[in-house]
């Protein structure tokens, strides 16, 4: 891909996540009419489908070649991923959070071409968080660059999860075991109910690792993340297989090293393991 190309998909989802992002700051103190997708852990408002529909409006004038996988738009359905350019894109990721004006929830913005992520865009405009990354260029935070932490050792790092997934009645009893399973091993354990925006702070190398898979978590939730941290020095896997993670099938453990992601799948596997040995 031209650089010249590369700069301007760059600038111009920049200037689309900002203009996204003002919609978010305005709209997260007031009052939003909500739908229900998979259950009341999965809703949708107004704003996800405003957002949405701007982004692909002015990508769709700006690159009438390109294709979209998109939340709102895609649904469940996905879209195979071709060599073509295709723009991957959560209007707000965090949706309950926003509903009830938690400052954790953000736009995301991914390009991929030739079945690779080339761009990343994340911005938590509550907080002021701008994550930034285009292959082989690092990764950023508000333009300043990014590593991962430096742990190595399991007992020392912090861990985040979804026990959302509780909910779930076909995840319950695998959500506890693992919640169980991670907080014994691990030093210590979050949540914050917002997938892209926790992948990047293990980029940004304040989380060493993290575990996201589940009902209503999809390509969108880690595609533009996996390259920044990717480009922060970590690592995104499949849960299943240990190997790289692919966007469309998102099991995802990320962490800041391979060393650490090898634990924590472990872990996971293991717990798993003792579920089904119950059930038996």
């Amino acid at each position: 891909m031209a650089r010249y190309a590369e700069d301007v998909y760059y600038d111009t989802a920049i200037k689309l996540s900002r203009e996204a992002a003002q919609i978010v700051r305005d709209s997260i103190s007031g009052f939003k009419r909500t739908d229900k997708k998979l259950g009341d852990w999965d809703l949708v408002t107004e704003y996800d489908r405003k957002i949405e529909n701007i982004i692909i409006g002015e990508l769709k004038r700006a690159f009438p070649s390109h294709r979209f996988i998109a939340e709102e738009s895609t649904g469940a359905d996905l879209p195979e991923l071709t060599d073509a350019p295709t723009w991957i894109i959560d209007p707000i990721d965090g949706t309950v959070n926003f509903i009830h004006g938690f400052p954790h929830t953000c736009v995301v913005i991914g390009l991929a071409v030739k079945k690779e992520m080339v761009l990343g865009i994340v911005y938590n405009p509550i907080l002021e968080q701008l994550f930034t990354a285009r292959k082989g260029r690092g990764a950023f935070l508000n333009g300043k660059p990014i590593h991962v932490s430096t742990v190595q050792d399991f007992s020392k790092a912090l861990v985040c999860m979804e026990p959302g997934f509780i909910k779930v009645d076909d995840m319950k009893e695998k959500t506890v075991e693992r919640i169980q399973t991670v907080v014994k091993a691990a030093q210590g354990i979050r949540t914050l109910g917002v997938a892209a925006l926790t992948l990047c702070y293990i980029a940004l190398g304040i989380v060493e690792a993290y575990y996201v898979e589940g009902p209503g978590i999809s390509t969108w939730d880690i595609a533009a993340a996996s390259l920044i941290i990717s480009e922060a020095g970590g690592v995104v896997v499949d849960r299943v297989t240990g190997e790289p993670i692919d966007i469309m099938k998102p099991r995802a453990v990320a962490a800041c090293n391979e060393k650490i992601a090898t634990d924590m799948v472990r872990l996971i596997r293991e717990a798993d393991q003792r579920v089904e040995m119950r059930a038996k």
